[in-house]
């Protein structure tokens, strides 16, 4: 059975956001949504002090806590560990949002532009009113994994088949691919490096790994 997973290596990310951008510039999210976020964190005290960077978004959690809450069933896992959202049977009431520890769920309930009320034309073009007053989060780009696969290709190899934030990664802080198959690149990383998930302690098992030094 395939489960879709990333690894975070944080000795690599140096806070740069193009993951941020890339995410923001595929999903054509409004201004003050971002599916993926890079948290600044500091540590110590001057002059010793450490800066470290950590991508946040949905965790993709093999028990996830937003989906035994969603009244309406928009909210689903597949059988691959992806979590996702059905726009049309979403009705908005945030129950998702709440039951989510890792924030990782937007609600927008009024049209939101970069430049005040009037869309540039790539807004207005890729504006999606399915999207408004409705759940929505990182998906993984479940769209390229699905039509990738289609095509034959391998997420997390492929690049028209793995999510854009890896692709765009400048150093190479993220990669996907399926934890079950031991030949993949992440379950490679993960059996040669400490890693730690958040809020492991829910039971969420989340699909995220964060790595931090060589075993």
């Amino acid at each position: 059975m395939t489960r879709w997973a990333m690894t975070v290596d944080l000795r690599r990310c140096i806070g740069c956001q193009t993951c941020t951008a890339s995410c923001k510039h595929t999903n054509a999210t409004p201004p003050d949504t971002q599916w993926r976020q890079v948290l600044d964190l500091e540590a110590g005290e001057y002059p010793d002090v450490r800066r470290t960077f950590v991508p946040v978004g949905c965790m993709h959690c093999a028990d996830p806590p937003c989906v035994p809450v969603c009244p309406t069933t928009a909210t689903r896992k597949r059988a691959d560990g992806l979590v996702t959202m059905d726009y049309d049977l979403c009705i908005g009431c945030g129950y998702c949002a709440v039951a989510c520890p890792y924030q990782a769920r937007h609600i927008n309930h009024r049209k939101r532009f970069a430049y005040g009320e009037s869309p540039t034309a790539t807004e207005a073009a890729r504006f999606d009113p399915q999207r408004m007053s409705v759940a929505n989060k990182c998906t993984f780009c479940v769209d390229r994994i699905d039509a990738g696969l289609a095509r034959g290709l391998k997420p997390g190899v492929d690049p028209e088949a793995t999510p854009a934030c890896v692709n765009s990664c400048i150093t190479q802080t993220y990669a996907f691919g399926d934890l079950e198959d031991p030949n993949s690149n992440v379950a490679q990383l993960l059996a040669e490096n400490h890693w730690f998930r958040m809020h492991e302690e829910l039971g969420t098992n989340p699909g995220i790994y964060y790595i931090w030094d060589r075993k």
